[in-house]
């Protein structure tokens, strides 16, 4: 039975079952009502009878870290896991401590997983699935001409409120075109956003609401995900929504899920982590959380060939980020409230 549990109900809701244990994972929003959350409790149920997989989600990554992180300080986990972790926040969880090591011996799945996409080099977080955050428009809403081939063109007066963003605070896409700018303007970034701010129609909490807004109309460009092309031939069997890599690039994303620190299901969080990448789960990513798996034997759906992978794919270091991020954030922050 799935139980998205919402608010300040989490605990009252955790406190009743009628299971004998439960699973609890942390994720985000769109994982739940989008992705292929309700395959994997099926099939984890089935495999652990008398257990409940028990999703929380009630807001974007970067919201459920924070809320997790608060949890742990208080000393009231209740997550046994904590899938959606961006690799851009790997330095913010492994400073505040949020998750134990986990035993590659009781993941026999990560054997299929290259290497180079094992961001975390310290043994507690892994990945499920990768993608790039770049921006998509809508070919009846926006001119040709005004399709941006770069960076700089997101900055032409022609775009006053027509692009929608995500909090770099609350949103991994979000924190993902922040670092975007930095990486590619250095000590210019800031001055980059001061003239990008008149363009942007509005700044959601998280991906979920940008993309609603943007297929609703009320702007022709939206950050989102090079795959957008492929989900909407797949879904719709049209090509209306078109990827654009400004410069060639896009910043490349990698998602992340761990054991959180204290768990007392230690061997069923491990048994969850290893059917995340099995090859029945990883072929559901493609078209669920429409981002590339991580298990090199997973294979790709058709209509993937309009999925976009980006000729410069960009991505800062993460020892930079942990030790930047949090100036970066608040320079950014002092930005949009000075205008």
């Amino acid at each position: 039975m799935k139980r998205i549990v919402l608010g300040l109900l989490v605990l009252a809701c955790l406190a009743w079952s009628g299971f004998a244990r439960q699973l609890v994972v942390y994720t985000y929003d769109s994982f739940v009502s989008w992705g292929p959350a309700r395959a994997i409790e099926e099939k984890f149920e089935a495999m652990f009878p008398g257990v409940d997989l028990v999703w929380v989600a009630v807001g974007d990554s970067s919201e459920m870290l924070s809320r997790l992180i608060a949890e742990l300080n208080l000393g009231m986990p209740t997550a046994d896991v904590f899938l959606g972790l961006a690799d851009v926040e790997l330095p913010r969880a492994l400073a505040h401590n949020v998750f134990q090591p986990y035993d590659p011996a009781k993941i026999p799945n990560l054997a299929d997983v290259p290497k180079e996409l094992i961001f975390d080099k310290t043994g507690h977080v892994l990945p499920y699935d990768h993608g790039y955050v770049t921006f998509v428009y809508d070919t009846e809403l926006l001119p040709e001409e005004l399709v941006p081939k770069s960076l700089d063109d997101l900055l032409r007066p022609e775009l006053r409120g027509k692009i929608i963003l995500t909090d770099p605070r609350t949103s991994s896409p979000g924190l993902s075109f922040l670092l975007w700018t930095i990486a590619h303007y250095g000590e210019g970034w800031l001055d980059y956003w001061r003239k990008l701010i008149p363009n942007v129609l509005t700044i959601t909490k998280g991906w979920s609401e940008a993309y609603d807004l943007f297929l609703a109309g009320e702007a022709p460009i939206v950050l989102s995900y090079s795959t957008d092309t492929a989900y909407s031939y797949i879904e719709h069997g049209s090509l209306r929504y078109q990827v654009v890599t400004p410069d060639g690039e896009a910043f490349r994303q990698v998602e992340g899920m761990g054991i959180v620190r204290g768990t007392k299901e230690p061997e069923l969080a491990h048994a969850f982590l290893n059917l995340v990448l099995s090859v029945e789960i990883q072929e559901l990513m493609p078209t669920t959380q429409w981002m590339f798996p991580v298990n090199a034997k997973a294979k790709l759906p058709a209509g993937y060939e309009y999925a976009v992978i980006p000729e410069k794919p960009v991505s800062l270091d993460p020892e930079l980020v942990g030790a930047k991020l949090e100036e970066w954030l608040d320079l950014w922050q002092r930005l949009l409230i000075g205008g």
